[in-house]
């Protein structure tokens, strides 16, 4: 049966159902079961079931069983299907009012050009690790091409010892590490960025202003090895396996034709950069 543009817009007229879109959205491409879900937006199982059940209804999320458990993720053919109806429908097809001209002027283009740098900022919650380590990767690779930035969302943090020991030993330039909170890149004296990156699930989960110039970004999942427990030489290993993990998808990134891609094709290709790491771990 045809989903209408009244039902969809009628699902996503109850803020908290449209609460659980955005954060699928933000989390896009990870598929989260019900409780995380729950867990982030403070809602009981119960209450959440519904806005669920209401949303898969709408075709605006999918759900994905995984083993014993069911996981759910924004549909991105029903969202499209959604803003196309809206452009047909309301706006008579006309592109000086509509999508998609009015959203690429809205979000502007990146203008990739080989003799360009692209200025990128990684985001964790804490700037002590995962993002330290993207950040001393991306400028240790390909710094000639990228001004790389990195940066938390907790208002004061402080770079792990096991993680900068770790860096040290693998011939990283520490000194000039620090770590930052992105209140630092924000306002109207901050630097533009072209990508941003969010590399752990909190500060995805975070609802953030939008960024100036709508910058392409992408979640890169990955776990914390600040977590980690048992002896030191343990836990290096789960420090280890994290900046694993950002090299493979930093060196995907590095390795991308940013000149010969058009916005939706390099927005793919981050995406997929996510789900080839997941797919090998």
């Amino acid at each position: 049966m045809e989903i209408t543009l009244a039902e969809r817009f009628a699902t996503l007229g109850h803020p908290v159902r449209l609460d659980v879109l955005r954060l699928l959205i933000r989390r896009h491409p990870d598929l989260l079961p019900a409780g995380e879900i729950a867990a982030v937006l403070a809602l009981k199982p119960n209450t959440l079931s519904a806005y669920l059940a209401d949303l898969l209804q709408s075709g605006l999320i999918t759900r994905t069983r995984s083993g014993t458990s069911l996981r759910y993720g924004a549909d991105l053919a029903g969202i499209n299907a959604m803003t196309a109806a809206l452009w047909i429908d309301c706006c008579l097809g006309r592109p000086d009012l509509c999508p998609p001209t009015a959203i690429m002027d809205n979000f502007g283009d990146i203008p990739m050009t080989p003799d360009r740098q692209y200025r990128v900022l990684f985001i964790c919650t804490g700037n002590s690790a995962r993002s330290i380590f993207a950040e001393s990767i991306l400028r240790k690779i390909a710094g000639d091409r990228f001004d790389v930035f990195s940066a938390g969302t907790k208002p004061q943090s402080e770079l792990n010892p096991l993680a900068v020991k770790m860096l040290q030993s693998k011939g990283y330039d520490i000194d000039s590490l620090r770590s930052k909170n992105v209140a630092e890149f924000q306002g109207p004296d901050a630097p533009a960025f072209d990508f941003v990156f969010t590399v752990c699930d909190r500060a995805a989960n975070e609802a953030c202003p939008p960024w100036p110039g709508q910058p392409m970004s992408a979640h890169w999942s990955t776990p914390d090895p600040v977590k980690a427990t048992g002896t030191e030489a343990e836990r290096m290993l789960a420090f280890q396996h994290a900046y694993g993990m950002l090299r493979n998808r930093i060196a995907a990134f590095a390795a991308l034709p940013l000149d010969a891609l058009d916005r939706i094709s390099l927005q793919h290709a981050l995406d997929d950069i996510a789900r080839n790491q997941e797919s090998a771990t």
